[in-house]
């Protein structure tokens, strides 16, 4: 069986050893430690790059690679990434091609393929659940927000810069958009608009009765299933998952209410949203079977 390796960068860097649809072996994290600042933010791309090797080669343990998978937040096409409003430093980086060249030992040689982050995370979840035949959706909440999409296609497919609302004064997104929903429900969004309160503190107090917090938590949830509802009313109805960090803020009962209230027409009902457990495995094991299969067509 082809051994690969999943590579999942978001707010810290995790790469595995995978063998079919399972990992093998533990995974490589760095840092090892959680940090209150993400450090991948302040770091050079040529760190980054250097940083993945130097997993890659660890967990590959001498045993000869086939394919590399890289998940990667922004705007990904011919291995480049084109932009990265969570890690600017990257834009325009030809990172599957830097990390291809920098491989030694048994992984040198190994064909690397670079796509968007929230991508292998739906990989991931239609590999382990079974799904490779099927479409599958996810919303990843985090730092930023990503919309995911398997099987690949082409397109750009940045669903978390969906436009949500018209309201001029939206304009907290970090790309610099206005109105999108990654400028509502995104971390570093979120800490923007509440100066004064960290985002675990706003849905506490939502919670607590604080009529700011609650107006606030509405939006957030109109703003993920208006953009939920376009992908409706553009692919069709299906299973919308949530993963990601933050996917504790959501109230999977208040988004199906609003969701039955945006998509009206009988054919596109239907849909509903699943909450699925946050893991690096996932993504890995997603990474990995989308560097696979793209190696191998």
């Amino acid at each position: 069986m082809r051994r690969t390796v999943g590579v999942l960068v978001m707010e810290h860097i995790a790469v595995g050893l995978v063998e079919g649809h399972k990992v093998v072996g533990p995974l490589n994290i760095y840092p090892e430690k959680s940090q209150m600042l993400d450090p991948l933010q302040s770091m050079p791309a040529e760190g980054i790059v250097d940083c993945i090797r130097r997993q890659v080669e660890k967990v590959a343990r001498g045993e000869k690679i086939e394919a590399i998978g890289i998940g990667f937040p922004g705007i990904i096409r011919n291995g480049v990434v084109e932009d990265s409003p969570n890690l600017h430093q990257a834009k325009g980086f030809p990172l599957q091609a830097a990390l291809s060249s920098a491989l030694s030992g048994r992984a040198a040689g190994a064909q690397v393929r670079l796509f968007n982050d929230a991508d292998v995370m739906a990989a991931g979840i239609a590999a382990t659940q079974g799904k490779l035949h099927e479409l599958t959706r996810v919303w990843t909440l985090g730092n930023g927000v990503g919309f995911g999409r398997y099987p690949s296609s082409e397109g750009i497919w940045e669903g978390g810069h969906s436009v949500v609302t018209l309201d001029p004064k939206e304009n907290f997104c970090g790309c610099g958009g206005r109105g999108h929903l990654e400028g509502i429900l995104g971390r570093r969004s979120m800490r923007l608009r509440f100066m004064d309160l960290e985002p675990e503190e706003v849905f506490e107090n939502a919670r607590a009765g604080d009529a700011r917090c609650t107006e606030f938590v509405m939006l957030c949830h109109r703003a993920l299933t208006a953009a939920t509802a376009t992908s409706i009313h553009m692919e069709g109805p299906g299973t919308f998952f949530i993963s990601g960090p933050d996917v504790k803020f959501i109230d999977i009962a208040l988004l199906d209410r609003l969701l039955h209230e945006m998509v009206k027409m009988s054919p596109l009902q239907g849909s509903r949203f699943e909450v699925i457990p946050t893991s690096d495995e996932m993504g890995i094991i997603g990474a990995a079977v989308n560097a696979d299969r793209a190696t191998q067509n």
